[in-house]
């Protein structure tokens, strides 16, 4: 196939790269490179695997590249859930404009597929958990989930008016290599610079379900390729969570140490932030996927993973 990655040389974007190119696709990587590290894909550019657009999706030009394309896997966006509070704008543009704008031009050029990145913040503060996929009401409380969501009802609109088919994938929190943001790595930085009091946001028993990258991948994939309805929506994470303090306990022993804990206190770690989460991935199992990790497994792999970087 030949493939689109808005966002490839991202977190979760180069390990999707990683993947097209072994299954052999034509890849083409769409990215600003503001948050995106062209050391990510670097190794498959030299090789002439993956060719690299360095634009923004908020410029123009790149639309051009579209011609001819399979399928678009769009996880470009504003992934800082935090920062959206502060600055709204941000999610605006980054997400909800560039969605619409790679929207219309894939309907310019005739691209068929279109696969988007959401997130489990789309259910806000969820009273049934796990949540499935048709719990309503959604009501983010994120200016992050919002946007997200909102880009969601873009590509439902799109492929029902211009025959597109599209995969829209619920995530809960994606952790591994790479990752340059989020609790482990804020753990880690903060140990290394105090190795003796670590300060944890909120109470520490914010509970939820975290998936390693490459176990994200499989299992959308898989969807992917067993699923084709118009729009097809699918949670993806572990059937189980963790929570704040257990992932701080398992830092401390990866990195030898025994810290202080210095709560902040309440039950949210910033504003938008979901004490509890926990996706139900029936829908996904119902295809024949069965997941290969936990929240704790996951946890422990990331947290070595960002040791060695």
């Amino acid at each position: 196939m030949r493939s689109i990655v808005t966002g490839g040389a991202g977190f979760i974007g180069s390990h999707l790269t990683d993947y097209l190119v072994k299954a052999g696709d034509d890849v083409i990587v769409i990215d600003s490179l503001i948050s995106g590290d062209i050391n990510n894909i670097s190794k498959h550019i030299d090789t002439g695997k993956v060719r690299l657009i360095s634009a923004d999706l908020l410029s123009d030009g790149w639309q051009n590249y579209l011609a001819g394309v399979d399928r678009l896997y769009h996880l470009a966006a504003d992934p800082d859930v935090r920062e959206s509070s502060v600055n709204p704008d941000k999610q605006l543009n980054n997400t909800i404009i560039a969605t619409h704008r790679v929207l219309e031009a894939m309907r310019q050029w005739n691209v068929p597929e279109i696969v988007f990145t959401s997130t489990s913040t789309v259910y806000g503060q969820a009273t049934q958990i796990p949540t499935p996929e048709n719990y309503t009401p959604l009501e983010p409380i994120s200016i992050y989930g919002a946007a997200k969501l909102a880009c969601e009802a873009l590509i439902s609109a799109y492929s029902h008016s211009f025959e597109k088919r599209s995969w829209i994938f619920r995530f809960s929190n994606i952790i591994g290599p790479g990752s340059g943001h989020g609790v482990i790595t804020d753990f880690i930085r903060k140990l290394k610079e105090n190795p003796k009091n670590l300060e944890i946001l909120g109470d520490g028993t914010q509970t939820k379900s975290y998936l390693e990258v490459s176990e994200c991948i499989r299992a959308f994939m898989y969807a992917v390729s067993h699923s084709d309805e118009i729009v097809n929506t699918y949670n993806v994470g572990s059937e189980d969570w963790i929570c704040v303090t257990d992932i701080a306990d398992i830092i401390s022993k990866e990195m030898g140490l025994s810290p202080e804990y210095n709560y902040t206190g309440g039950n949210r770690g910033w504003i938008g932030d979901v004490p509890k989460m926990q996706l139900d991935i029936s829908h996904l199992k119902a295809l024949g996927y069965s997941p290969a990790i936990t929240s704790r497994e996951s946890v422990q792999s990331a947290v070595r993973s960002a040791l060695t970087e």
